[in-house]
């Protein structure tokens, strides 16, 4: 056994059995930004032996001061490329995959069906939803964090556990984002060693399980909270998000972004509608399925929702990034 992890072996938690242990173990990452930096520094530095990085975005000055993985010469180079050089100059005995690509619904089950354990640090609600989706169809665990100005939380999903949709059926309506409120690195850091912590837990299978709970903090306050959601009852019904090639002449597509947001919709006869005008597409012409669509998801779930009060039942979503 390597001196590399002779700090962690020492403990009765680990020993070389969970070493073993964690170098047999693989783990998907989606996202490669503020929560999936120490996420990925921490599984690779605990000597986890095969990461899976998808993310589709290019480094920009704006995300160094919380993303320290990358630095000022790799501004305009895809994330997940980068962070995987990082890696492995930080530990060269795993293997790292670079996947630089979006998250959707065409790749999500085969990514997760290859990993022990999945993180969520894509910061999205789409990507949630759909990581979740897919955990819990696979029973796999997944790790799942959002952050955004000094406040964000933490919690272990599916695998056996209750999944994300289970606890939180509803999206936020406040539609904030880390562009528009803002963020605090160290809040972000935080979190992300939180979700790298919670990982271990359940790659090492310490007991209690970490399936089942959520931390919160406030970086502001600072101050920890959480509670439990073991025997969170699964929704009976929910809406799915499809790939924007799923789409059909048959659908009834609804593009909730603005004519100045996105001056052409991919979608050729979509309706265009505000969040808060969407029962108007009731009076339309009949149609198999209506199809909400818009940039992250966010306006596209709290749309289904209102639709789904007024009883449609035969929807999907679009994120369209």
């Amino acid at each position: 056994m390597t001196d590399r992890y002779a700090r962690q072996t020492i403990l009765p938690a680990v020993g070389e059995a969970g070493q073993v242990r964690l170098a047999a173990s693989s783990v998907l990452v989606v996202g490669a930004g503020g929560l999936g930096c120490p996420v990925m520094q921490y599984l690779a530095g605990a000597g986890v032996g095969g990461l899976a990085i998808v993310d589709h975005d290019a480094i920009e000055e704006s995300n160094l001061h919380r993303q320290p993985l990358y630095g000022m010469a790799d501004i305009g180079k895809p994330k997940a490329e980068v962070a995987r050089a990082s890696l492995l100059r930080l530990n060269p005995g795993i293997r790292v995959d670079a996947l630089a690509e979006r998250l959707t619904p065409q790749n999500a089950a085969r990514l997760v069906a290859g990993v022990d354990v999945v993180v969520d640090a894509a910061d999205s609600f789409a990507v949630t939803y759909m990581l979740s989706d897919a955990c819990h169809a696979l029973a796999k665990p997944l790790v799942s964090a959002s952050v955004i100005g000094t406040t964000g939380y933490a919690g272990a999903f599916c695998g056996g556990g209750p999944s994300y949709r289970a606890v939180f059926p509803e999206v936020s309506v406040d539609g904030g984002t880390c562009d528009s409120v803002g963020v605090l690195g160290t809040a972000v850091a935080v979190l992300g060693g939180l979700q790298a912590h919670l990982a271990l837990h359940l790659l090492l299978g310490l007991e209690p399980t970490a399936l089942g709970r959520v931390v919160t903090f406030d970086a502001h306050r600072i101050s920890f909270g959480g509670f439990g959601f073991a025997g969170s009852p699964e929704p009976d019904a929910f809406v799915p998000f499809i790939a924007a090639a799923e789409v059909t002449a048959a659908d009834l597509v609804v593009d909730l972004r603005s004519l100045a947001e996105a001056p052409l919709s991919p979608f050729p006869g979509a309706r265009r509608l505000e969040v808060d005008c969407i029962e108007a597409v009731l009076a339309e012409p009949a149609a198999d399925r209506i199809v909400l669509a818009c940039r992250s998801g966010q306006r596209a779930l709290m749309a289904a929702d209102r639709l789904r009060g007024c009883g449609r039942s035969n929807l999907a979503l679009v994120a369209l990034g």
